[in-house]
């Protein structure tokens, strides 16, 4: 739900996230709130009581557009309304938001929403860092993308999904492709020497290795086991 449909139609409607809509696989909606105004100007903002700078986004279209889309659907999907004061989305968030069957995003703007409708409809509240947007179209985007990419079938290889960077909370080893050198840097030779057992242990190294170095604060979640850890208090004590 937005003022701007062809944003996020444009936005979502190329590269692997556009081929699984031909596909079938996910299908996205652009509800028009403008829509839903009964003024002649369609107009869906209005001076904040009390005073203050800027808009703020009348919850009665809001509300008529929620109910024309929930009408169509047997169960009421979670509405999630993006904003600075919401719960940081991460890839925990993605991974679960991706199973659910339908979802509603609601897209602010100017000076926000009413706060009225967003007591009425909105079950999660998600903002994607600490800094602000003119509005949640682009917000809505990157949580669609990273939502739609963990959906079976939408990534060409399925084992991608699951070998990437926050998977296990840990950071992806390094990737290399042809030429195996490029202005006098080689590929490191584990990888050309096909023993995959070598290079999955060399990968997990290298995976804990740029975690510690980039990321440290995501070993507090991670799940290590013993090795990890050895490996770990290794390279800390070198």
């Amino acid at each position: 739900m937005t003022l701007f449909p062809d944003m996020i139609k444009q936005g979502l409607g190329s590269s692997i996230i556009g081929k699984a809509q031909e596909k079938n696989l996910i299908e996205i909606d652009t509800i028009n709130i403008r829509d839903y105004a009964y003024n002649k100007h369609k107009q869906v903002d209005d001076y904040p009581y009390g005073g203050g700078a800027g808009m703020v986004m009348q919850p009665e279209p809001i509300y008529e557009a929620y109910k024309a889309v929930t009408s169509k659907l047997s169960n009421k999907p979670r509405v999630i309304y993006l904003t600075p004061q919401g719960k940081t989305f991460n890839q925990e968030m993605a991974m679960e938001l991706s199973k659910e069957e339908e979802l509603i995003f609601l897209c602010g703007h100017y000076e926000g929403i009413d706060e009225r409708v967003i007591d009425m409809i909105v079950t999660d509240e998600v903002s994607i860092g600490d800094y602000i947007l003119t509005g949640g179209e682009l917000a809505v985007m990157v949580m669609v993308d990273a939502i739609s990419r963990l959906i079976p079938d939408v990534l060409s290889n399925g084992v991608s999904a699951t070998t990437e960077s926050f998977d296990d909370n840990l950071l992806e080893y390094p990737q290399y492709t042809r030429p195996a050198v490029f202005m006098d840097k080689k590929v490191p030779d584990i990888l050309l020497s096909g023993h995959h057992k070598n290079i999955d242990q060399w990968r997990r190294e290298q995976s804990l290795i740029r975690t510690y170095n980039k990321r440290p604060d995501l070993l507090e979640k991670a799940e290590l086991s013993e090795k990890d850890k050895k490996i770990l208090d290794k390279y800390c004590k070198s």
